[in-house]
């Protein structure tokens, strides 16, 4: 069964995102650990024929060669939505045209299908939101609270690996519940 995966902001190559600076919780000693880590646990998830659609920031600050080393180690049909950070990632040889956004539909085990709005930056509205579109987005490292239709799907968020929309569900669905909580 063909799966679809989603992932945001893995910076491949990017020794300044385990810096104290960046506070991001990335629990690695070297970029090299890190890299490694990464991609052990998305090849962990993602089988050859599965769709993953990252939402931005693949790599940054590491030489196009070795960008294209971690891409060619990584499984699955490989789509992209520009990042702040793509100047090297928007020339990997994706399995599409790089996008600013996209609108995409996935089917769900009970023959129904759901629209998701992706994009490298969270949207307060977007489009087919009241038509039940859920909005998947990256770029704020797990710093900014979901909805119950809206939730960052970056590494930071999920274990350090790409997820699954029934995943998704699962953290929207905690979203929700936090928000009932609030006075």
């Amino acid at each position: 069964m063909h799966r679809h995966f989603f992932v945001s902001d893995t910076h491949f190559g990017h020794a300044a995102i385990l810096s104290e600076r960046m506070s991001l919780r990335r629990p690695f000693a070297s970029i090299q650990e890190h890299d490694e880590a990464l991609i052990a646990r998305w090849n962990a998830a993602v089988r050859p024929d599965d769709t993953v659609w990252h939402l931005g920031d693949f790599c940054y600050r590491c030489s196009e060669t070795y960008a294209r080393d971690v891409f060619r180690r990584l499984n699955g049909r490989r789509f992209l939505v520009r990042g702040n950070h793509e100047k090297i990632g928007a020339r990997l040889p994706w399995d599409g045209p790089v996008v600013d956004v996209a609108r995409v539909v996935v089917q769900n085990a009970d023959g129904t299908s759901t629209g998701l709005w992706l994009s490298h930056y969270a949207h307060v509205v977007w489009p087919r939101m009241h038509h039940g579109d859920l909005h998947l987005y990256g770029h704020s490292h797990g710093s900014l609270p979901g909805t119950a239709t809206r939730t960052d799907v970056g590494v930071d968020c999920f274990e350090f690996r790409p997820v699954t929309l029934d995943e998704i569900r699962v953290r929207l669905a905690e979203n929700a519940r936090a928000a009932q909580d609030q006075p």
